[in-house]
């Protein structure tokens, strides 16, 4: 399938360096599952950067990906609440954040 539309999302990590190094350590070694429940929502290329706290995302996606679609799914994955469980020991919402939020979308300013 071809990629439909392209995604930037971002959050940050709590300004510890241990917790940052072991966020990173997960990443390297991301579960079997996530990776099917990524891949399985019409997800078809992910990448994460990070610089000191702040993480950015970048999610390329086919025509059947659906935000709602995905949260649904995940919410109902007992393996995928489980990895956010542990994800959310590093995570701190944006300031902007609503209550319940973990990655925001970024808002596209330039293209070359």
């Amino acid at each position: 399938m071809s990629v439909a539309k392209r995604y930037c999302l971002a959050l940050d990590l709590k300004s510890d360096p241990v917790l940052i190094a072991e966020y990173d350590a997960h990443h390297r070694a991301v579960w079997p599952a996530i990776i099917d429940s990524i891949k399985g929502s019409g997800i078809e290329q992910l990448e994460i950067y990070r610089i000191e706290n702040r993480l950015f995302m970048i999610m390329e996606v086919n025509e059947e990906f659906s935000f709602g679609q995905k949260n649904a799914a995940d919410a109902g994955n007992p393996t995928v609440q489980q990895w956010e469980t542990l994800m959310w020991k590093y995570q701190q919402a944006l300031p902007s954040a609503r209550p319940g939020e973990k990655w925001l979308l970024m808002e596209r300013i330039f293209q070359l």
